[in-house]
């Protein structure tokens, strides 16, 4: 049977060599669109691939950028605020294992501050071993103070101190007028009566350059986070 277009071409009074030049005209033209069709289909899908690897290296090149601005921040941060876990018990009822600290590393250092009464502190100290440790104790002495314990009191430049903060409320052992050196502070723990500190031949007097920073906020537990109160403040 005979093609409608092979049989218009007849009624046209199109015959022989010619009719056959036209079938194969027609048929080369059809596989030409039939080709063109498909390149163009081809082409799009090029394109659409070609549109999912610029968006995926977009998306790439952003998580980069917010990758290194992250660590940028963090190395920044870093150089400011130190992290740090309460170890033992020598703070109660104050500051208890596992709290979670920060430190202002530049507290006493960039800003120019000095220590002062009541500061809560991180410092290193070495151990009988030769090995460090770090210890958080709060500042009760600067330099040039006068430092004297007896009958369980604290005194201060000849004057008893507020010790309702600390745990028993008491501090045992016997210091006669010692005089805080200008480069160093005496540290006691909150909870005296256990805390190993500047009362203790093993600690002594804290020398500003052990001194790590300041602690300032409490992150953890989250019912008791917020600032560092210092107690002896004025209100």
């Amino acid at each position: 049977m005979r093609s409608k277009k092979y049989q218009e071409l007849e009624n046209n009074g199109v015959t022989g060599d010619e009719l056959r030049e036209k079938i194969v005209e027609g048929m080369a033209d059809a596989e030409a669109t039939r080709g063109s069709a498909e390149l163009q289909e081809v082409s799009g899908e090029i394109k659409e691939a070609k549109g999912e690897t610029q968006s995926a290296a977009s998306m790439i090149v952003e998580w980069t950028k917010g990758i290194a601005l992250a660590l940028v921040c963090a190395v920044v941060i870093l150089q400011f605020i130190k992290p740090t876990v309460v170890q033992q018990h020598s703070m109660e009822p104050n500051f208890y294992t596992n709290d979670y600290l920060f430190i202002s590393k530049q507290a006493y250092r960039l800003f120019r501050g000095t220590p002062q009464l009541g500061d809560v502190i991180v410092f290193s100290t070495e151990q009988a071993d030769g090995t460090e440790k770090l210890l958080i104790k709060r500042v009760i002495g600067t330099p040039g103070d006068e430092i004297s314990i007896a009958g369980g009191k604290v005194y201060l430049n000849g004057k008893i101190i507020d010790d309702s903060y600390t745990k028993d409320g008491t501090t045992n052992g016997d210091i006669d007028k010692l005089i805080v050196p200008s480069d160093a502070v005496f540290c006691l723990g909150d909870n005296r009566l256990i805390s190993i500190d500047s009362r203790s031949d093993d600690v002594g007097l804290v020398s500003y350059e052990d001194i790590l920073g300041k602690v300032v906020f409490r992150l953890l537990p989250l019912s008791n986070m917020g600032a560092i109160d210092n107690p002896y403040d004025e209100e």
